[in-house]
């Protein structure tokens, strides 16, 4: 039987957008049995800019209207990796044309965005997935395995951070991630999202919060034009308020027991993307750092005394998730196997008519504990989730 497609209409074009456009290109080389990704249009509002981009990620055609997107028939499946504040009316439109959605996170703005997303696309039965792309590292996903099959116990500590250090120059031009009116929030949406979904993903929900963030630098030179995570600042000098926090920090209950505790920055000098956790259980520990992202240390209580110690797992071997379709143990994988893993998922999930994982009801419980720990900051408190 020959191997369903599905035509993509992606909006949004700039960092994501080639990580995403990537993920396409390469998934029916290397996971042929999947729904293949018909790369038919992509979308942006600067028109020179998506023409650019069309040509070098290789979409067949370009489009400045989303909207004229969503209504092109042959597009199944619109792929949403612009800025947050578009991300609601984008997917609300998509889902009530009967196409499935891909929306990169954090899901919304705010909290009653993201369940009205989430009602929207339950009620017009499309699928719907949210991009956590980290869960698809090979070795988070042994770090679950483990975890599921019981074999550190009943865990005790999840501990993470997601350090960066793109901000420390206090001249680096104000980007749209620093307003919040475009972003919803800092270093907490965009960072403290992915380490608070890895937290649901491996350990479960979390039952109350406390939070304080520091916006350091308060103002920053406007830009005169803006790519991604770089842009050029204003020859005038003009300068804008930054209006969300550079830094986030919150404690943590989980449900089952657990302590926690997240940091966010992107003022750690020195640190490009150290997004890492360490998980503590009555029979042994895990640590992951995205720096080193094809390794798990694993320790078990179990090993002889004489040999105890955390142990480097190069989850590259066949046993290991993902890793038959690449390449021969010990031959490393990227940031960008993690987004095609996650396109493999989709596609998976859309032709066996099942919901993929994550998908916009993970998106909604992480905005809700990411709202949490705004209250938290805000009236310096601790703030059970279910009160939002």
């Amino acid at each position: 039987m020959a191997v369903e497609k599905i035509g993509v209409g992606m909006i949004g074009y700039k960092f994501m957008g080639k990580a995403h456009s990537h993920a396409y290109k390469d998934l029916s080389m290397f996971f042929p049995q999947a729904i293949h990704p018909q790369m038919l249009v992509i979308c942006g509002r600067d028109e020179t800019g998506v023409k650019q981009a069309q040509e070098q990620f290789g979409w067949q055609s370009c489009e400045t209207d989303w909207r004229k997107v969503i209504a092109n028939p042959d597009v199944g499946l619109i792929d949403i990796n612009a800025p947050s504040n578009v991300h609601k009316e984008i997917a609300i439109e998509a889902a009530r044309a009967g196409k499935h959605v891909f929306c990169e996170k954090p899901l919304a703005l705010t909290l009653a965005d993201a369940r009205e997303m989430l009602r929207e696309a339950q009620q017009a039965g499309i699928k719907h997935m949210v991009g956590f792309n980290y869960r698809f590292a090979p070795a988070v996903q042994l770090a679950r395995k483990l975890i599921a099959e019981g074999r550190i116990g009943t865990i005790r500590h999840f501990r993470a951070q997601f350090l960066q250090d793109w901000l420390t120059d206090d001249q680096f031009p104000l980007v749209w991630r620093l307003q919040k009116e475009v972003a919803g929030s800092g270093s907490h949406g965009d960072l403290n999202a992915h380490l608070i979904d890895m937290a649901h993903f491996l350990v479960g929900g979390i039952e109350e919060v406390v939070g304080m963030s520091e916006t350091f630098v308060k103002e920053r030179p406007k830009p005169a034009a803006m790519s991604g995570l770089s842009a050029a600042g204003a020859a005038g000098g003009e300068k804008g308020e930054v209006t969300v926090d550079d830094a986030t920090l919150f404690l943590a209950r989980f449900a089952n027991g657990a302590l926690g505790s997240f940091e966010a920055t992107r003022f750690a000098a020195g640190r490009r993307c150290a997004n890492t956790f360490e998980i503590n259980g009555s029979l042994g520990s895990l640590r992951f750092d995205f720096e080193r992202m094809n390794e798990l240390e694993v320790y078990f209580t179990s090993d002889e005394e004489d040999v105890q110690g955390f142990r480097r797992v190069l989850a590259t071997d066949p046993a290991h998730a993902y890793a038959e379709a690449w390449w021969p143990p010990g031959h490393t994988l990227g940031y960008e196997h993690t987004l095609i893993h996650e396109v493999v998922e989709l596609m998976e999930a859309i032709s066996e008519n099942r919901q993929p994982v994550p998908n916009f009801e993970d998106g909604v419980k992480c905005q809700q504990v990411l709202d949490a720990v705004e209250l938290s900051v805000a009236e310096r408190r601790w703030v059970k989730v279910q009160e939002l």
